[in-house]
């Protein structure tokens, strides 16, 4: 009989999210946020309200809610939480449908998801990974 696979955990979740988000690794928000949760190895699906749980990890990571990449990190992992199906997928595919699973396709300006100039950095933002809506 095939062994099931382990189940996945919320740190697991938030190190993904936070991949997704920050590949370079270079957002000390970001890591923050990652840090708040590092050692939750609740599984996922166990969790009765995961969306309360990073909330409060986000807070703790950026107590004004105003840095984008936070914010867009907890959408992130909201979103892979729901469609473990996408967590290998494409992160800038995986961005631009949570995103749209989160605010209909029109994001707050606090998102900073505004759509790349050619050159792939943001004007005026931060040079994160930011999806085309």
């Amino acid at each position: 009989m095939a062994q099931q696979p382990n189940p996945l955990t919320v740190a697991q979740l938030v190190r993904r999210a936070v991949a997704i988000c920050d590949p370079d690794d270079e957002d000390a928000d970001l890591g923050e946020f990652e840090v708040q949760l590092e050692d939750d190895d609740e599984p996922v699906t166990a969790v009765e309200n995961l969306e309360e749980r990073l909330a409060l990890a986000e807070e703790g990571a950026d107590v004004l809610l105003e840095k984008p990449a936070v914010m867009m990190a907890t959408v992130v992992a909201l979103y892979l939480a729901n469609r473990p199906d996408e967590l290998r997928a494409d992160p800038e595919h995986v961005l631009r449908l949570a995103a749209r699973a989160e605010w209909k396709g029109d994001p707050p300006d606090a998102a900073g998801l505004v759509e790349r100039p050619r050159s792939g950095r943001l004007s005026g933002r931060s040079p994160h990974r930011v999806p085309r809506l």
